[in-house]
């Protein structure tokens, strides 16, 4: 597998999705502002989206995709599929279960994370009816990452990189065609939309598969050694998503506290955080778990050890740089995106500080999801589980000690700590147990990325004082100063990384050249 066009597949279509996302966000800003409408949207979306990652996205594929690369390498394609519907068979009705549960009880559930929307009338109950709306999507979705598992493992990586880009679509379309002046009636829509989104996600990925030559089919339940497996992995790797999954209902809790608009501005700026994060990291961890499965199955820890060196490399190279764009370019870029219509000065000067405190845990966002395959390719799930679940523990007490003192930026702050504890807990028992080790072109190469990062940095903070009136002027002000912020930060980081050695050239070459990089060490 090449694994820089297998992350620029991915993390290209994702880039995609994430561009429909803030044009959705845009519109969205514009019409309803940092609004009671738009605070219960966001929790409508959120409380689905939680799920996903908990029970399909982070817990099922790291135990599906080892399990299903290991029977495609060692019984071929019919052992594979085999395994497959019988997943499918159990996972399905459990999603179903699990919908119609918390359908029915929607209303005792957004009472616990978002009670204090009683205290403005008619918003928690709007609460309950979108998220009624919206929580169905958890069925497809879900189905949709078993789909990608089986697409990823077979390195069809398009679909499921696209299918994002389908529910933002489909959003937009919402907002387009919703009354104008009429905050419950667009966000009614809107929550529709999103379980439309999520259907139409669910039939992409289907057809792919399909496609692919993999045939699945409903079949009765049954426990089979196959699923024994699979439960007794996902089980801990639930509970480790769980601790971050529950940490992002401490978002909707806290800022339910914290007044109008809170949860929208929290939204707004981990949107952008999650950018770098989707592109980067989380197309890394999808491109690396079935190389490194498939290493550690033949028993080569020196090409697993490889693949999460270059992953680190590249993950590093691209998430340095967006870390230090966004923090001193923060402001422009939330009042180019949001700044107009309903959306104020002021909550875009949150949403900025919100943002910038944020990104200084991407670099370990990232690497966490680098180094997590390292652990499920080695069916090690528990490790992941404990530090997480420690982090979370700590976070909580945390939470309330800040947020009396510096109010909703304790959230951002206890957050990107709580990343950076994690990376450094993965790395560290990666090492004890010499299942990788930074080797030293990498501590160098990355080294280098970080000087370029920093002289990048100092030209955008010239530029953002320059340019300050373009940020909150006319749309075409907006974009152009947009892109003279992109355009010189990228000319100036990839100018002195390639000056300094920051970027493997050899790497470059080969994948310009369209085939695949060679197994020698990096230079």
């Amino acid at each position: 597998m090449n694994l820089l066009k297998a992350t620029g597949t991915i993390g290209g279509l994702t880039m995609v999705s994430r561009v429909l996302g803030f044009v959705r966000d845009m519109i969205a800003a514009r019409l309803l502002g940092a609004s009671h409408a738009n605070d219960t949207f966001n929790l409508a979306f959120l409380l689905p989206n939680i799920f996903r990652r908990l029970f399909a996205e982070g817990a099922f594929s790291s135990g599906f995709v080892p399990l299903f690369s290991r029977r495609l390498a060692k019984g071929g394609e019919q052992d594979a599929e085999a395994f497959s519907n019988e997943i499918l068979a159990v996972f399905m009705p459990a999603l179903l279960l699990v919908t119609v549960v918390f359908v029915i009880f929607m209303p005792g559930v957004i009472a616990l994370v978002a009670g204090s929307y009683r205290d403005v009338p008619g918003k928690y109950e709007l609460a309950v009816e979108l998220t009624r709306w919206t929580f169905p999507y958890l069925f497809f979705i879900s189905l949709v990452a078993l789909l990608s598992g089986i697409l990823n493992s077979l390195t069809r990586f398009v679909a499921a990189a696209f299918a994002p880009a389908l529910l933002n679509l489909v959003l937009i379309a919402a907002l387009v065609i919703a009354p104008r002046n009429d905050d419950i009636a667009t966000v009614r829509i809107m929550a529709i939309a999103v379980l439309i989104g999520g259907v139409v996600q669910f039939a992409l990925c289907w057809m792919a598969v399909r496609r692919a030559g993999v045939r699945l089919s409903l079949r009765r339940p049954r426990m089979t050694p196959a699923v024994k497996e699979l439960v007794v992995l996902i089980l801990p790797a639930t509970i480790a998503a769980g601790a971050y999954q529950i940490s992002q209902l401490f978002y909707a809790f806290f800022s339910a506290r914290l007044g109008e608009g809170a949860l929208t501005m929290l939204s707004y700026a981990d949107r952008l955080n999650q950018l770098p994060l989707s592109i980067i990291g989380t197309a890394l961890g999808v491109a690396i778990l079935p190389a490194i499965s498939r290493a550690i199955a033949t028993d080569n820890e020196a090409e697993a050890a490889d693949v999460q060196a270059r992953a680190f490399e590249l993950s590093m190279l691209l998430t340095i740089p967006a870390t230090l764009a966004l923090m001193v370019a923060a402001f422009p870029i939330i009042g180019a995106l949001y700044r107009a219509g309903d959306y104020s000065l002021e909550a875009a000067t949150t949403t900025a500080n919100i943002l910038a405190l944020l990104v200084t845990g991407l670099p370990a966002y990232v690497l966490v999801k680098v180094l997590t395959p390292a652990f499920y390719a080695r069916k090690d799930v528990k490790t992941p589980v404990w530090i997480a679940m420690g982090i979370l523990i700590a976070s909580i007490p945390a939470n309330f000690l800040l947020i009396d003192r510096i109010g909703i930026y304790s959230l951002a702050v206890v957050t990107s700590t709580g990343a950076w504890l994690n990376f450094i807990s993965l790395l560290a028992i990666l090492y004890a147990r010499r299942q990788f080790r930074m080797p030293v072109w990498l501590v160098s190469r990355v080294a280098r990325q970080l000087v370029a990062a920093l002289a990048m940095a100092g030209s955008l903070f010239f530029l953002c004082s320059a340019l300050a009136d373009w940020f909150l002027g006319s749309s075409i002000e907006r974009a152009v100063g947009l892109a003279i912020l992109c355009g010189t930060g990228g000319i100036v980081y990839f100018g002195v990384a390639f000056l300094i050695g920051g970027v493997d050239r050899d790497a470059l070459a080969a994948l310009r050249r369209r085939r695949p990089v060679t197994e020698a060490e990096p230079s």
